[in-house]
């Protein structure tokens, strides 16, 4: 049974610790706050308190890192801190990373995006994927998330306050549901797919004015402005890829067909 922490138990990074739990691996997960640590205790995570912001030393990081496998699924892009990270990792037992990342790594270039596009070297986020890749002593895979909806991330109380408006209405989004990003990453280990990049998204890619006229009409809010543009910037992203590696079908391939929690 192979051992694995997850670093960041939020939106993501719970339900994922969740399901490893269910297909039998032994998960430590980490969280900020003292309020949170059982909350883990009830899906059998082990719990443990730390933060990338805060001091990354070995003799604080040690017992947490004491596993086969790091899923990191937080947010910050704190460099240094990462590299600080790196450092810890690199004499653990770690022996495979997952990095969770983001598509927003490509610049807009209005066509297709695969994993072979070059992502933009001044994104920070990039960075620190370039980071963990450059690694010898562990492998690493980052897998890059499009925009994050399902359950409580329902796109459409973005527009629940008045005044707020889209730009760009008629280019297409790029979405993925929760559940398919834990199943993604949950097939990443089992099928010990390591030492790569993929992009992961929902199979159809709606227009904006589609997409946002859609998500609040059905809660009830009111439909957001559209900026009206005679040109468009956008990027469509592919999930070829990971769909060929994995063997995979995405459980919402159809972003208009996604249900959220009210």
């Amino acid at each position: 049974m192979k051992s694995i922490s997850v670093l960041g138990c939020g939106w993501l990074g719970l339900p994922l610790a969740k399901c490893l739990v269910n297909n039998g691996f032994a998960v430590k997960g980490s969280v900020r706050s003292k309020e949170k640590i059982e909350l883990l205790e009830s899906i059998s995570v082990a719990p443990f308190l730390q933060d990338i912001d805060g001091e990354v030393t070995e003799s604080s990081w040690a017992p947490f890192l004491d596993s086969d496998i790091l899923i990191i699924a937080i947010p910050s892009k704190n460099k240094a801190g990462f590299s600080a990270l790196i450092r810890i990792l690199e004499s653990s037992s770690i022996k495979h990373v997952v990095f969770v990342s983001s598509t927003s790594v490509y610049a807009d270039n209005n066509s297709v995006v695969t994993e072979e596009i070059a992502a933009s070297e001044s994104s920070v986020l990039f960075q620190i994927e370039s980071l963990f890749c450059q690694s010898s002593v562990f492998t690493t895979t980052v897998i890059r998330f499009s925009g994050l909806v399902g359950y409580q991330r329902n796109p459409g109380r973005f527009f629940a306050k008045s005044g707020r408006s889209v730009s760009n209405p008629d280019a297409p989004v790029n979405m993925i549901h929760q559940d398919d990003c834990v199943e993604l990453i949950t097939q990443i280990i089992k099928q010990e797919k390591w030492n790569t990049i993929f992009n992961a998204c929902a199979d159809t890619h709606p227009t904006k004015r589609e997409f946002y006229t859609q998500a609040t009409q059905r809660i009830g809010v009111i439909t957001p402005d559209f900026i009206e543009s005679d040109t468009q910037t956008f990027k469509i992203i592919s999930n070829e890829k990971i769909k060929q590696a994995l063997g995979y079908e995405f459980i919402y391939p159809d972003v208009m067909q996604i249900s959220y929690d009210i």
